[in-house]
């Protein structure tokens, strides 16, 4: 699907999707569990992709009335009877890979071309270390994966630098091991909210898990020297469920679209606060001088049309808003400097490089090199882009068709499905002129 963007102003009142990273973790959790409720979770191609794989090892999922029913495998994955598809989620592929593991005999997992040519070598090499068999088909370190026969636990040494999801996956694993897991990290972990999410989805299925070092109040696996999760653990949440909160990674379109483009102001609801760094989005926002403010209690973000300045700002625990940041430097006057974003090149597609193309094309300056990425705010001019087969270059794309000068048009919008499905029409919702190709 291909989308036309005319100029345009939005106003009124517009709701999140749930955070994808949380409904990941939670429908993994209630699979590891007897099973559990996942309450208002996103459903994407992505988490669809979690939900194939609980039921690959044993377990069951039923979609009812907006929540997620969950029979789990109660800590024991079966050997799956086919092959598992993680499409195009590398949440997916990572977790579940780590489940893989447990299994008695053999699980095989692979994905689409974009996932098959990111990097697992880092996991497969921890799992390895636990005892269990975990190879590349293609001896690359890339997907198909198979992993598989099982482990009673043990210590891993394993880099921060290229996945937090790593982590992930071997501490969720490792609750349902004999002796559990302790993690050594060999590099600084970027992306330390993210383990902090899981830290908190476990926590709320009952399953400790703990930090080793860390330096930050906040942040809990920021400057973290590695983690540790006993064993022998059941996943068992309060009440039965869980409720997913509201997803910032999305929320940072609708905001940006409020700071360029809102005729009045535009209210983002769902915004309460949680462990997500992209959270991190608001502070930005202010920073560059957009009228913002945040009603915590209520989970509302009022922003209005504002003259942005550029600044300089570090990703390395929010590599999702780089596509957003550097629209928003894109339409700012001054120059805007992404730093430490050489982990932002390892997800879908290599989206510092997107970027920097795509901006081009619509008459912008940019200057790349291997970890940072600096935008030279100018006049956007519409333009046919591409969006990479990835749902944040195409969502970023999008929010700066509303203020180029003339039509903008994006090449492969469909994939906003992965995180965000609805994103166009609730764009038009909003008052944005688009249509379909």
């Amino acid at each position: 699907m291909d989308v036309r963007i005319s100029p345009s102003r939005v106003c009124g009142t517009a709701r999140a999707p749930p955070s994808k990273s949380y409904t990941h973790r939670a429908i993994l959790a209630a699979g590891y569990a007897d099973g559990a409720t996942v309450r208002n979770p996103l459903f994407s191609a992505d988490t669809a992709a979690t939900a194939r794989a609980v039921e690959a090892y044993g377990g069951e999922t039923e979609r009812v009335d907006g929540d997620f029913e969950i029979v789990g495998f109660d800590g024991d994955p079966k050997t799956p009877d086919d092959v598992i598809d993680c499409a195009n989620s590398g949440t997916t592929m990572r977790l579940t890979a780590a489940a893989g593991g447990l299994v008695e005999g053999l699980s095989v997992l692979t994905g689409d071309a974009s996932l098959r040519s990111r990097p697992q070598g880092p996991l497969l090499d921890a799992l390895g270390q636990l005892g269990i068999r975990a190879d590349s088909t293609r001896a690359n370190g890339q997907a198909p994966l198979v992993v598989g026969g099982g482990t009673v636990g043990g210590s891993v040494s394993i880099p921060g630098d290229v996945s937090s999801q790593y982590i992930t996956g071997l501490l969720m694993a490792g609750a349902a091991t004999e002796k559990g897991v302790e993690i050594e990290l060999t590099t600084e972990l970027k992306s330390a909210p993210y383990v902090d999410i899981t830290l908190e989805v476990l926590d709320a299925f009952g399953v400790d898990a703990s930090v080793v070092g860390g330096d930050d109040s906040k942040i809990e696996a920021a400057g973290a020297a590695g983690f540790a999760v006993a064993g022998g653990q059941t996943y068992a949440p309060a009440g039965g469920g869980y409720d997913v909160p509201g997803d910032f990674s999305s929320m940072s379109y609708l905001l940006a679209a409020g700071a360029l483009a809102a005729e009045d102001e535009l209210v983002v609801e769902g915004a309460y606060p949680s462990a997500q760094g992209d959270s991190a989005i608001v502070g930005l926002l202010e920073s560059m001088g957009a009228a913002i403010e945040w009603d915590r209690d209520a989970g509302e973000i009022a922003v209005g049309r504002s003259d942005l300045e550029g600044i300089e700002v570090g990703v390395a625990d929010t590599p999702d808003l780089l596509p957003t940041i550097a629209v928003l430097g894109a339409a700012a006057t001054g120059t805007t400097r992404i730093t430490d974003c050489a982990h932002v090149r390892l997800k879908e597609t290599d989206r510092v490089a997107a970027m920097a193309t795509e901006l081009g094309r619509l008459g912008i300056e940019t200057e790349e090199s291997t970890d940072e990425l600096v935008v030279h705010g100018g006049n956007l001019e519409g333009a046919t882009v591409r969006g990479h087969d990835d749902h944040r270059i195409i969502m970023s794309l999008a929010i700066a068709g509303l203020i180029a000068d003339g039509e903008t048009t994006i090449e492969g919008a469909g994939d906003v499905d992965v995180s965000f499905p609805g994103f166009f029409d609730l764009l038009s919702q909003l008052g944005v002129d688009f249509t379909e190709a």
